[in-house]
């Protein structure tokens, strides 16, 4: 027998990363002996692995400044606009930490998102990582008309108001509500919200085409100011015109998830299924829907059960949640969607308001640092900002600072015991055994990282619901997959460079999931498992020849969701371990 090449060849990678020649004397000596060892280092690095100098201007993993940013498990995502509209500040921002960017449709040309994609996969590209785009519907947007005084008029409290269906302009007793439907399922004793619910009416009675409201909370109302109706369920799609132009837009750009607004009941997600249905091109990828639960009504009954099993992903959207909601109960309800999500193992956001104060201010107040803290304890895959980083004077900061009270929270011992109280789906399933057990040997050996081979996503989801102690590093033969994979919890996915498992392929094979490209990867399992060795020290997770790894993986490749075979590897490769690489002649 005689000492492998490749794995000699595999450790100089990893003492040329980690700098420390050092570290790896005093198990691998035997290796250096060999005259294997003087190979040439670039010759064994696959095509997409910078080296020398090269990966320190383009490599992540390869800058000590950012190698927190694989640590962490807790995902951020920022929305893009005026303030972070450049190549420039998208790259700052991904480099503090953001892990996808929102495109929100409510505001900007079709064209403007066009282009912050076409950036946003310009930086995708020169760090080798994938970022998730979550493209944003704006859903219906329900509005009074106008007054004849332009600045409104202030409506005392206890006096009769009227809403109708008159287009003359309004005046201090009525106004026109261009909106059957809200008038139609409206009842006596509903409560209606005006400019965010600066203004509450309570129908006393109502009519064929107009409401009369008593003015419970008085104040000014305007032109064309939002209505809120709380408890109402409203006979009306939450796709408009504009957001079914905006949907098509979406799928043919290429956007990884869709959010839409306006969600009341598990039909709703349906019909937004059925319409990309009808516009996904044939072998198109499917985008990932994300149904924004701001209504009531999302907590009917089962409705949110179904609404999260219906969908690929929740955001909890405060801001309508939080009008149309008791503020009292708004905490209640994150941690309710937040637990539902956890048991089915659908990724959830937390937005609105989580830094706001930073839209103007260098640093947050401790009520938003402790808001965010929050919704890390409660187990969130992701936490979002707003108006911090679209249109914001700090729109770095609000990034960074999210990842540092992330990076806090993560280290806190009180955060793992929280985490491990959280419902989850045990399971009876094959890999739903696998990948418990992937979890459990991962924190017994102390393994840096569980690797997750996955073709639709689905073993990498089932792992993140497990919430482990290392990173989960995701390897799948396509991007689309990895980048939709960025949204959940401590999955880190790696940017494919080929149809196969084994990056055998020419990027012109790419395939379709129905029909992947995997002989390679049939041919010989060391292939796979070699490169979740190079894939995990791109990202930083390991850098000694022995640092352990717990691969998960399904035979025969390219069998969505199948999770069969548990390897503990050493970061060294696969013919290796305790410090010996070797070959059988």
């Amino acid at each position: 027998m005689k000492f492998s090449t490749t794995c000699v060849n595999l450790v100089a990678i990893l003492t040329a990363v980690a700098g420390s020649a050092s570290a790896f004397a005093p198990t691998m000596s035997a290796v250096r002996k060999s005259s294997s060892a003087s190979t040439s280092l670039k010759s064994t690095v696959a095509p997409s692995i910078p080296t020398t100098d090269t990966a320190a201007d383009t490599t992540v993993a390869s800058i000590p400044k950012f190698a927190q940013r694989w640590r962490k498990s807790t995902k951020q995502l920022a929305t893009l606009g005026p303030a972070s509209s450049t190549l420039e500040m998208i790259e700052t921002l991904f480099l503090a930490g953001a892990d996808i960017f929102r495109l929100n449709f409510s505001h900007g040309s079709q064209e403007q998102k066009q282009e912050l994609l076409t950036m946003i996969r310009e930086v995708e590209e020169k760090y080798s990582h994938p970022i998730a785009v979550l493209g944003d519907l704006q859903g219906p947007k329900l509005r009074v008309g106008e007054f004849s005084n332009p600045n409104g008029e202030v409506l005392e409290k206890g006096q009769i108001f009227r809403l109708d269906l008159d287009e003359a302009q309004g005046d201090n007793t009525r106004v026109m509500l261009p909106h059957p439907e809200i008038i139609e399922a409206s009842l006596i004793d509903h409560v209606l919200l005006v400019d965010d619910g600066k203004v509450k009416l309570t129908v006393v009675g109502k009519g064929d085409k107009y409401l009369d409201c008593r003015v419970d909370v008085p104040g000014k109302i305007s032109n064309r100011k939002g209505v809120n109706t709380p408890d109402s369920v409203l006979d009306i799609s939450p796709l408009t015109p504009k957001d079914r132009s905006d949907l098509e837009y979406m799928i043919g750009i290429g956007v990884d998830w869709i959010a839409l607004s306006f969600v009341q009941q598990p039909s709703d997600i349906e019909e937004i299924h059925e319409l990309i249905d009808g516009h996904l091109k044939e072998d198109a990828f499917r985008p990932a829907v994300m149904a924004k639960i701001e209504k009531p009504s999302c907590f009917y009954d089962d409705n949110l059960e179904k609404i999260v099993e219906l969908c690929d992903g929740i955001m909890v959207a405060r801001g309508d949640l939080g009008v149309e909601c008791a503020p009292e109960d708004v905490p209640l309800l994150q941690k309710q969607i937040i637990d539902t999500c956890r048991k089915q193992g659908k990724p959830v956001v937390v937005a609105t308001q989580m830094l706001e104060s930073m839209i103007e201010s260098p640093t947050p107040t401790r009520a938003e640092a402790s808001d965010v803290a929050t919704a890390i304890y409660d187990g969130a895959d992701a936490i979002m900002l707003s108006a911090e980083s679209a249109a914001g004077s700090f729109p770095e900061e609000s990034v960074a600072m999210q990842q540092r009270i992330i990076n806090r929270v993560e280290s806190d011992l009180h955060y793992r015991a929280y985490l491990n109280q959280l419902t989850k789906n045990d399971g009876v399933t094959p890999t739903d055994a696998v990948t418990i057990a992937a979890r459990q040997i991962a924190q017994t050996v102390n393994a840096k990282g569980i690797v997750s081979f996955t073709l639709q996503g689905s073993t990498a989801l089932r792992a993140s619901q497990e919430r482990p102690t290392v990173p989960i590093l995701a390897i799948t033969p396509f991007k689309e997959t990895a980048r939709q994979l960025a949204m959940s919890w401590g999955v880190y996915p790696e940017l494919p460079r080929s149809g196969s498992f084994g990056f055998s392929s020419d990027d012109d094979d790419l395939t379709t999931v129905d029909n992947p490209h995997v002989s390679a990867a049939d041919g010989d399992f060391d292939i796979v498992l070699k490169n979740a060795c190079r894939a995990a020290l791109r990202k930083g997770l390991v850098n000694d020849p022995n640092d352990l790894l717990v691969v998960t993986a399904g035979i025969p490749f390219g069998t969505p969701g199948a999770a069969n075979i548990i390897r503990l590897l050493p970061a060294a490769g696969p013919s290796c371990w305790d410090g010996v690489c070797r070959v059988d002649e």
